[in-house]
């Protein structure tokens, strides 16, 4: 026994030593942390897991209770159930709850505890198997943010969104969803077939198979789908546009189902449609303003207009009609459209008070008629009633607060044309308006084109005659005396009154004075008084504003604003009306002046230079100038000598107006004969240097060889029997005005002059080998001249 006992008791101790020694390698290998602990919850051992997940030694864990990794937040829960198993209640449970680590920082652990009972020779304690799930507590924190975030946005949007499986059936949506489909509770669509709620009718009401439905489409494809012209139906069973986005589900390579995200678009649509018809309004309008400006007759003009508003107010027929106050009369101007009519055509005229346009015109605002069979008043409406015709749209032409005429449209069917129609077709009168002023002044214009082209080509004749020396010919004393005024004065900014007789170049003068000023850099404006008509010379000298009198379609910069900075000439300063006088004195002392029809001034910087064939002292006398605007304007006088007072300068004078005739006529005449010469030193020239100037020309244009002679047609008798002053004319003898030694004038020997020029030609006045062309003038302008001599083609050819 004893050898037995001997023997079997080493052999029990080695199985449980094998025993022990498997466990502790089981406990210090495991992959999860292990913890004993007493029953009063102190660490009794610890494997190396569990002491990595808290951070302590095995040495530091023996000193501590399960309750000091705990965080406080678990502790009265852990505490329960080690309660309720040392009372037998369990012998084992499970906790998830938060570890605080030696570091501060905090895991999430997953305990299973079991309650192992004691022994003879060893007291009961707790094991626990401790997981660390920190990361799966993350993951499903941040899923549960997540869920809480889209509960919050679908709970939130705007957009209805619901989600449903292959068949259509809801599986849920969102407080947006059952309110834009009209519900009362997301119940009343939870378990319901989404088609055949949204999709059951089309907006005509025409069935709408599911087989079609582009959701259904799309689940079986398998792809999104976005449309925006589909309709959806609410629970009243009213429908309205929306705009979705179906985004399927898949799982395992197959649609389960699709997230359909919507918005009710009807605002959007009425946007759109009112910014389409505001587009082909405005386009209308543009179209519109095109045909008033490419067409500018009676016949264009309303077809144009027509066309360009049939897209947006359809009619059978539309007219324009213009009132004649002289007769207060209606007169069609044009009539245009598919319906035509035997009674209503252009050129007619209706009387003003017999027509409902007439309504339209007085009043100032559109007249509608729905149905003309029951609403006719007048006598047009019942003419238009019995040609079909049941609408009527009639809108006043206004032009600057006038009714100028009227605008119509009228279709065959009843209710066509509503308040906002109307609307739109005042706004077109507008353009209208502006086409038919626009067409009656091309009317005007092409009148007067011939005339005008004519005029211009003379004032360009003028203008080439009168200013065509380029510098001061001469050095007699009375003209060195002149130019030394000049150069005395020109610095200043003070004015000048130039006088002297006509043809004495007071404008040359002025010239000078302006290219030796410090103001040469700025334009020099010429203005002729005697050529401006006395209602038209105060908006000439100052401008006018648009509508400041008859005729004044916009404005008009005067003579003074355009010479602001520089110089302005006034030539024959003398014609100017009183009332102007006054205004002008007003400008040379304060600078300023208002234009015709405003009442701000407008300030200037001028120098004003002044001339006058005239003794203005004895207009002065005479009360035809005022006194005060006389002394202001000569404040530094200047007179030009006559050239009978510097007969020295005309043998210069005379080479300089060969040297330029000759080379503009191509005529090689180098010199003037001696006895011409003395001709031309013994007369008086009442003319002057015009009067030079023109008897030079006329010298060249039919001079013959390279000495110029005078022709006896051309020159007085008298000039060879050295008269020196001119006679005083007849009274009362306005044709053939001579000296007293018969010496003709100026006016007899220019018109002498193109009756040779006429002779050389046989009549003939325009091609190559006519008047003009030897004369070098532009026919029209010869033309002119001819009429205002009294010369006829057959006045060349003698009696």
């Amino acid at each position: 026994m004893m050898l037995a006992v001997e023997i079997t008791e080493p052999t029990a101790t080695d199985q449980t030593l094998r025993e022990e020694e498997r466990w502790r390698s089981v406990f210090e290998n495991s992959a999860i942390g292990v913890a004993l602990t007493d029953v009063n919850g102190r660490f009794l051992a610890s494997n190396p897991v569990y002491r990595e997940m808290v951070g302590y030694s095995d040495e530091e864990l023996r000193g501590l209770s399960f309750l000091d990794v705990t965080m406080p937040d678990d502790r009265d829960a852990n505490l329960a159930l080690v309660i309720e198993a040392l009372e037998g209640k369990r012998r084992q449970f499970q906790i998830e709850k938060q570890y605080l680590r030696k570091d501060c920082t905090v895991i999430w652990v997953r305990n299973n505890a079991s309650l192992v009972p004691g022994t003879e020779n060893r007291p009961p304690f707790f094991m626990t198997l401790s997981e660390d799930i920190t990361e799966r507590k993350m993951a499903e924190e941040a899923l549960q943010k997540s869920e809480e975030r889209v509960r919050l946005i679908l709970d939130s949007t705007a957009e209805g969104i619901f989600g449903c499986d292959p068949d259509g059936t809801c599986g849920f949506c969102n407080p947006a969803a059952v309110r834009i489909l009209g519900y009362d509770d997301a119940s009343e669509l939870l378990g319901q077939n989404m088609h055949a709620l949204e999709h059951h009718t089309r907006q005509d009401g025409s069935p709408y198979p599911i087989e079609e439905c582009p959701i259904y489409i799309g689940f079986q494809n398998g792809e999104g789908v976005h449309r925006d012209d589909e309709y959806y139906w609410r629970k009243d069973g009213t429908c309205f546009p929306v705009e979705f986005w179906s985004h399927p589900v898949f799982r395992d390579g197959k649609t389960i189902g699709a997230v359909i995200t919507f918005v009710d678009i009807t605002e959007r649509k009425k946007a759109e449609q009112a910014l389409r018809e505001s587009e082909q309004r405005k386009q209308a309008l543009l179209d519109l303003n095109n045909a008033i400006i490419t067409n500018l007759t009676e016949e264009t003009l309303l077809r144009s207009i027509s066309e360009a508003m049939r897209p947006l107010i359809p009619s059978d027929r539309c007219a324009i009609t213009l009132h004649q106050p002289e007769t207060d009369t209606f007169r069609f101007l044009a009539v245009a459209g598919v319906l035509r009519s035997e009674y209503f055509h252009s050129g007619l005229e209706v009387s003003r008070t017999e027509t409902s346009l007439g309504r339209a015109f007085d009043l100032q605002r559109p007249l509608l008629r729905s149905n003309l069979e029951v609403e006719q008043q007048f006598p047009n409406e019942k003419r238009l009633a019995k040609e079909g015709l049941r609408s009527l749209c009639t809108v006043p032409l206004i032009l600057r607060g006038r009714s100028i005429g009227t605008l119509s449209v009228v279709s065959r069917n009843i209710n066509q044309y509503s308040d906002a129609d109307a609307a739109f077709l005042q706004d077109l009168a507008v353009q209208v308006a502006l086409a038919v002023e626009n067409m009656k002044s091309f009317e005007e214009i092409a009148a007067l084109k011939a005339t005008l082209e004519e005029e211009n080509v003379y004032l360009r004749e003028e203008i080439r005659n009168e200013h065509n020396f380029e510098e001061i010919v001469g050095n007699s004393p009375a003209l060195l005396a002149v130019l030394r005024a000049v150069e005395q004065i020109a610095p200043t900014d003070s004015t000048v009154l130039i006088s002297g007789e006509t043809g004495t170049g007071k404008e040359l003068i002025a010239r000078a004075l302006h290219n030796r000023s410090a103001r040469k850099g700025r334009a020099m404006v010429s203005v002729n008084c005697s050529a401006i008509s006395a209602g038209l010379v105060e908006s000439e000298l100052f401008g006018h504003l648009k509508g400041a009198f008859t005729g004044a379609i916009e404005r008009r910069i005067g003579r003074f604003e355009f010479a602001n900075g520089g110089t302005i000439f006034l030539d024959e300063i003398g014609e100017l009306p009183l009332e102007t006088q006054a205004k002008l004195l007003r400008v040379l002392q304060e600078q300023e002046f208002e234009p015709v029809g405003s009442s701000r001034s407008v300030r200037v910087d001028v120098r004003v230079i002044a001339a006058t064939n005239r003794n203005l002292r004895e207009e002065v006398d005479a009360g035809r100038f005022r006194s005060d605007l006389f002394y202001r304007l000569s404040v530094f006088p200047l007179r030009l000598p006559p050239l009978r007072d510097r007969r020295s300068d005309i043998p210069q004078l005379a080479a300089f107006c060969l040297a330029r005739f000759s080379k503009r006529f191509r005529k090689n005449v180098e010199g003037v004969s001696r006895d011409t010469m003395a001709r031309l030193m013994s007369y008086s020239w009442p003319g002057n240097i015009r009067e030079l100037q023109n008897v030079m020309e006329r010298a060249v244009v039919l001079s013959a060889g390279p000495t110029l002679r005078l022709d006896k047609d051309l020159v007085p008798v008298a000039l060879s029997e050295g008269c020196l002053e001119p006679a005083e004319t007849h009274a009362g003898d306005t044709s053939e005005v001579r000296t007293a030694a018969g010496l003709p004038t100026l006016e007899e020997m220019e018109r002498s002059h193109i009756l040779a020029a006429l002779r050389q030609t046989n009549g003939v006045v325009d091609g190559a080998g006519g008047a003009a062309r030897i004369l070098n003038i532009h026919p029209n302008t010869l033309r002119h001249r001819m009429g205002k001599l009294g010369v006829t083609r057959a006045g060349h050819r003698p009696s």
